[in-house]
């Protein structure tokens, strides 16, 4: 399942530079996560990054985007051709 971002950002940034996909980008108010990108940081990281460093805690998982371990596995392979 991708993640997405709350209207509880504040547009701190913190959470850009810690994404391995670059996901994450600038919205209109607030940053926005491209949910073709978003992996949960699987195959990265024990648990996604943008989580554990937002201060707000405004990133939740997106409900549209319902995705299977193996599944974010997968696509961490096609971005990363790996």
């Amino acid at each position: 399942m991708a993640l997405m971002i709350t209207d509880e950002c504040t547009a701190c940034g913190i959470c850009i530079d810690e994404c391995p996909n670059e996901a994450i980008s600038v919205g209109s108010d607030i940053y926005v996560i491209n949910p073709d990108l978003c992996t949960e940081c699987v195959g990265f990281y024990d648990e996604p990054q943008c989580v554990s460093v937002c201060p707000m805690d405004a990133i939740i998982p997106d409900p549209r985007y319902k995705e299977s371990k193996e599944e974010l596995l997968e696509k961490k392979k096609r971005i990363h051709g790996e």
